[in-house]
């Protein structure tokens, strides 16, 4: 992948030249979003062993899996506890067996009322909230919904900024006095995907050695923090160099969602003995070439997002393959040299951002043991409805 240093990565001994091994390929249409499952577990393996075999200490963002199966999956491997962004996702990751599911998204209005019936549709799962102001607070009052302060960490998305210390605790404050569930501290350092490993590490550190110091104004305070929550895929090395998380007075998780299907751009910054394989790729044909030196096959941006830049995605076993920018069902690439594939010859695509990907396809192909063993819906991708008439 021109650009993405992410080819020795994705030449991994379980990848044949095509990509993936399917024995059903030739019945499939294309693009088609193809899930392993075993890579999928082996993944899911390795994020566990890598936080001291805790399944306890992940809280993986669902926007990813998208899928209840993958969630279930995600269950069976002992992750109880989720985040998610849409309403839409807290119902799927609920009955896919979730115990503790946050909703790490600012909510008011008819979103915060539509929580409130998840929630009672669901009783035996623990469903909490973000905040950052007392109108967002105030809502929750005297409710079974849980709330995590929002700590703005420098992305300048959503929270508090880190830097305002007493206004945090002033809102820690007011979620006792409003007799809302005071959860703990929520701060997502994903704009630190833009740095180098070292230097990112550095950052992220600086960063939680602030948020140490609002857990311990808050401990002054009165207010005890019950749980911490950081780190992105991008900052998932760096919670876990981060040696005061281990003896901190409250339960440290961290929250990657890439990892569990991985993607070019993770596996560039993620080191490679953390044993990551792109898990879901998406199958395409060549479907014309239009130049010398030129294919084109039916992947354009509502199949593989192109939301983190051109090139969107490698190809598995084909590193002459230069993908260029695409339109709405085309993906042109240049061939820089060698032989140009057929017309009809089918490419393998790991995506540079795995998860609008997978949100961009109705149903996936799961594969086991080189077969396709089923076909199942990305059950949370989209929205619910705007209106219940």
């Amino acid at each position: 992948m021109r650009g993405i240093k992410t080819q020795e990565a994705l030449a991994d001994p379980m990848a044949n030249e095509g990509g993936f091994r399917v024995a059903e390929v030739e019945r499939m249409a294309t693009p088609t979003l193809l899930i392993d499952r075993e890579r999928v577990a082996q993944n899911v393996a390795a994020t566990i062993r890598l936080l001291g075999g805790d399944a306890n200490r992940w809280r993986p963002h669902v926007k990813t899996a998208k899928l209840e199966y993958t969630m279930r999956m995600l269950v069976e491997s002992g992750v109880l506890h989720f985040k998610c962004a849409t309403t839409l996702e807290l119902r799927v990751a609920c009955e896919a067996g979730a115990r503790d599911v946050l909703v790490a998204y600012p909510l008011i209005g008819a979103n915060a009322n539509r929580v409130r019936e998840v929630a009672q549709q669901h009783p035996g799962v623990c469903i909490s909230v973000l905040a950052e102001s007392r109108a967002q607070i105030e809502q929750w009052s005297q409710s079974a919904i849980g709330v995590f302060l929002d700590v703005n960490p420098g992305m300048n998305r959503t929270g508090v900024q880190q830097e305002l210390q007493d206004e945090i605790v002033a809102l820690c404050g007011t979620i006792s006095a409003a007799q809302a569930s005071f959860r703990g501290l929520h701060y997502y350092d994903g704009h630190l995907s833009k740095f180098e490993f070292g230097e990112r590490c550095a950052h992220a550190h600086k960063g939680y050695d602030r948020l140490m110091q609002i857990v311990e104004a808050l401990s002054k305070g009165g207010i005890e923090v019950p749980e911490v929550i950081t780190a992105g895929t991008p900052a998932f090395p760096c919670s876990l160099s981060y040696q005061a998380f281990g003896s901190a007075p409250f339960v440290h998780r961290i929250s990657p969602g890439t990892v569990v299907y991985s993607d070019a751009t993770s596996l560039q910054q993620l080191p490679a003995d953390y044993g990551y394989l792109p898990a879901a790729v998406v199958m395409t044909r060549v479907v014309s070439h239009p130049a010398p030196g030129m294919l084109t096959c039916d992947a354009g941006h509502k199949t593989v997002s192109a939301d983190s830049g051109v090139p969107t995605c490698a190809v598995l076993g084909h590193p002459e393959l230069e993908p260029l920018t695409p339109s709405e069902e085309h993906l042109p690439m240049r061939v820089t040299e060698g032989h140009t594939p057929e017309i009809g010859e089918l490419l393998f695509l790991v995506p540079r951002h795995v998860c609008p990907t997978v949100n961009n396809f109705d149903d996936a192909v799961i594969v086991d043991g080189g077969h396709a063993a089923s076909v199942e819906r990305v059950s949370a991708r989209g929205r619910e409805r705007p209106i219940r008439l």
